[in-house]
């Protein structure tokens, strides 16, 4: 049986997409955290193929942007699909089995392209094309098959024009989806017979289909039961259809995991976050990037998480976590940001309106509520009390924080850095702090309170005698 590691896998992806009006060439616009063309690109990698090249404008090179180990093909001009295997004629022709994707329908998955393959071997097929039945199939291609309805006599393209559908044609409902398995030799050598006599002077692939027939070869249909498939992007409108379909399917493959996703329709989840079983996530989240999320954590109502890995049992409402760690059994929030490089150790705690940067809370050390720790070093049980500042800007260059074990700062204390707070130290409520405070010290910088009595009544005279 032949195997997806032995098929050449070609993606066709050197459309302008001037409808996406953008200076963003069409398949690096993003869907659910991957590029449109880095969809097909993974379902085969996943799907076993060994050597996957994209067919690319050489006006609108996007090499530079595909994954290591993808080749690029220039297509020399922007002449059609058919266009796009002729510019890959000699990969095709060094190729036992050629899958074809198109960079812009990306809801391909690895199991369609095993499936394809299976069924082309199993017809015995020169070329096997994957098809959908639509209840309105638009200006999709149209499927015509043989008399007996076993093969694929042709494809016509549904638009107007000389050679392409009728209008008995346009009434089918069986169109072609893109996806396409070619026996190698086969196919390079009909490409050099395409013809550009269309309305739209372009080479179609769906054209070499009777070619092939005529050589003797077989022309085999492989019917996806989702119809999904085929959901292709040429605007911004596309687009939209085309990430909502493929977030429904990332919120569902996490809920047969073992996430409870409360309202899937609020909640965001990109294509390479990794979420453990029994995590719960509340309406309103956003997971982006290489998010990681151990078991059993509560995230949100309303929390954003940007590229950084929460251990387990942490809970993180209302917050805003970017590049950051937070250890196991954590609390973030609500209303806190922690921001690049910031790390919780385990059981540590950001709470209401605190805002972290490149700072390591060390395990059991609490941050409140209504405090900044930028550039520092809390240890293991510190608390910080409310609005405790640590300055670590001078205006030319950033300094660093260091609190001991088991601190303690007081309300409203301003930390001057470079300062260190020494283990079990105290700093007293309003104090700023300029110098290093010894281990198991209390530091105090108010001034003693003074009283004035009378002032009140002295401050109502002086407002009747204006």
């Amino acid at each position: 049986m032949r195997t997806v590691s032995a098929a050449t896998v070609l993606i066709m992806a050197a459309g302008q997409g001037t409808r996406m009006r953008s200076v963003v060439p069409k398949v690096l616009h993003p869907v659910c955290g991957r590029a449109l063309v880095g969809w097909p690109i993974a379902a085969a990698r996943e799907a076993g193929a060994e050597r996957i090249a994209v067919i690319v404008s050489p006006d609108r090179d996007i090499s530079g942007a595909l994954p290591d180990g993808i080749e690029a093909i220039p297509q020399p001009e922007p002449d059609g699909t058919g266009g796009a295997l002729r510019a890959a004629a000699d990969v095709v022709a060094g190729s036992e089995v050629v899958v074809v994707l198109s960079g812009d329908v990306p809801l391909v998955t690895a199991e369609l392209i095993g499936e394809l393959l299976a069924a082309h071997e199993a017809k015995d097929a020169v070329a096997t094309v994957v098809t959908a039945v639509l209840d309105d199939p638009g200006t999709y291609g149209r499927i015509v098959r043989d008399g007996e309805g076993e093969s694929i006599e042709r494809i016509v393209e549904a638009k107007a024009g000389a050679g392409d559908a009728t209008a008995g044609e346009l009434e089918i409902r069986e169109i072609n989806a893109g996806i396409y398995a070619f026996d190698g030799e086969a196919l390079a050598a009909v490409l050099p017979e395409l013809t550009n006599d269309n309305a739209q002077g372009e080479y179609y692939l769906p054209d070499v289909l009777p070619r092939l027939a005529a050589a003797g070869g077989r022309v085999a249909a492989h019917v996806s039961p989702d119809p999904a498939v085929v959901l292709g992007v040429n605007s911004r409108v596309d687009l939209a259809l085309v990430e909502a379909e493929a977030r429904r399917r990332i919120n569902e493959r996490h809920m047969l995991a073992g996430v409870t996703i409360v309202d899937p329709a609020s909640t965001w989840i990109e294509v390479e976050v990794e979420i453990g079983p029994d995590v719960r996530v509340e309406p309103g989240c956003s997971l982006i990037g290489v998010t990681r999320i151990g078991s059993g954590s509560v995230i949100g109502p309303h929390t954003t998480v940007i590229d950084s890995r929460l251990g387990a049992d942490v809970v993180a409402p209302h917050s805003y976590l970017a590049e950051c760690a937070v250890g196991d059994r954590c609390t973030v929030g609500p209303f806190a940001y922690l921001r690049p490089r910031a790390e919780l150790a385990e059981g540590a705690k950001a709470g209401t309106f605190v805002e972290i940067k490149n700072s390591t809370i060390g395990a059991g050390a609490k941050v409140p509520h209504l405090s900044y720790v930028g550039d520092a070093e809390v240890g293991a049980g510190a608390n910080l009390g409310a609005a405790t500042i640590t300055a670590n800007y001078d205006g030319f260059v950033k300094h660093r924080t260091k609190i001991g074990q088991g601190a303690r700062t007081g309300v409203d204390t301003t930390l001057i850095a470079p300062v260190e707070v020494g283990d079990c130290a105290y700093t007293g409520a309003g104090s700023v702090i300029d110098e290093d405070v010894a281990p198991g010290a209390l530091a105090l910088t108010r001034p003693e309170q003074v009283q004035i009595d009378g002032y009140a009544e002295r401050k109502a005279e002086e407002h009747e005698q204006k």
